[in-house]
């Protein structure tokens, strides 16, 4: 495949990955609520038919006899993708669908900072220029939210959320570039998407909800979301990385708010304030500017 042709596959990847948050909307439908009980089942449910799912994939490369620290590090990062996929579809039972995706997308910037602090990795003036334009736009989504019920019970929370989720998604893309070195990437998923499963497993019980019981569409829209946007979108973007690099893969994947709003608005009739737009705007230009001058190293 070369770089031309590896673009279609980049395309379905996107929009894969973006119709997650219209998937998590309709299990919120399905059950009948929006909460974090049912966000937790949501996010578990996930992982683990991911799990299940990515399970022949990751069997022939063997992972378990890779060396103890390349496992340890992939199960932490499981960890964090689990609470990634915790916070973030729970934010979306209390914000847009909009601000959401556009403040979780936001990982490339914190990755930035942390290799910045931590690693002594020197940030360029125009990464820095990026850093604080998204930093601008989501203090702007946040003011627009504020007080707002538009779009959720608690949009500022919502938008709080979602911004946590960058974090913990940020930490298991740091985590897992350290482990796939060691792993590779089929090997990696295979120890990753378990640990977090593993991780959320017992927390809907804890939290009084059963995996059991519920309305058929549920199940049908928890499979949807581990086939969709985890196992086809994610593996098209790991694959056009290859081929494209990771500066023109986090790119595209910047369009995935754009898509995800516009699937908001004709499945769900969500339309935030304009100035969560105006924010958003604001905010991938800057996300994007960072990536582009870091070499999408995130």
């Amino acid at each position: 495949m070369t770089g031309r042709s590896a673009y279609p596959v980049l395309l379905v990847g996107v929009l894969a990955v973006s119709f997650a948050a219209v998937f998590i909307r309709l299990a919120f439908e399905a059950v009948g609520a929006r909460g974090l009980p049912e966000s937790v089942l949501i996010a578990a449910g996930r992982l683990l038919v991911a799990s299940l799912l990515v399970a022949p994939l990751a069997a022939p490369s063997r992972p378990w006899r890779r060396g103890r620290r390349s496992l340890g590090i992939a199960a932490l990062a499981g960890v964090f993708l689990g609470l990634h996929f915790l916070l973030w579809i729970a934010s979306l039972a209390y914000t847009s669908i909009a601000a959401s995706t556009t403040l979780v997308t936001t990982n490339p910037v914190w990755i930035a900072l942390v290799e910045a602090f931590f690693f002594k990795k020197n940030i360029a003036p125009a990464t820095w220029l990026g850093i604080g334009l998204a930093v601008l736009g989501g203090a702007v989504i946040g003011l627009a939210d504020a007080g707002g019920t538009a779009a959720g019970p608690a949009p500022l929370f919502g938008d709080l959320l979602a911004l946590l989720g960058a974090w913990a998604v940020s930490l298991y893309f740091l985590l897992g570039r350290e482990a796939q070195r060691a792993l590779g990437t089929s090997g990696y998923v295979g120890v990753a998407y378990p640990a977090a499963a593993l991780f959320l497993l017992p927390l809907p019980w804890l939290l009084g909800e059963g995996y059991l019981g519920h309305p058929a569409p549920f199940y049908l829209w928890v499979f949807l979301l581990a086939a969709v946007p985890q196992m086809l979108g994610h593996t098209s973007l790991n694959y056009a990385v290859r081929f494209l690099g990771p500066t023109i893969v986090t790119l595209f994947v910047l369009f995935e708010p754009v898509i995800a709003s516009v699937a908001g608005y004709f499945f769900f009739g969500e339309l935030p304030p304009a100035g969560v737009f105006a924010g958003a705007l604001v905010l991938l230009i800057g996300v994007a500017l960072a990536v582009r001058v870091s070499g999408g190293k995130a």
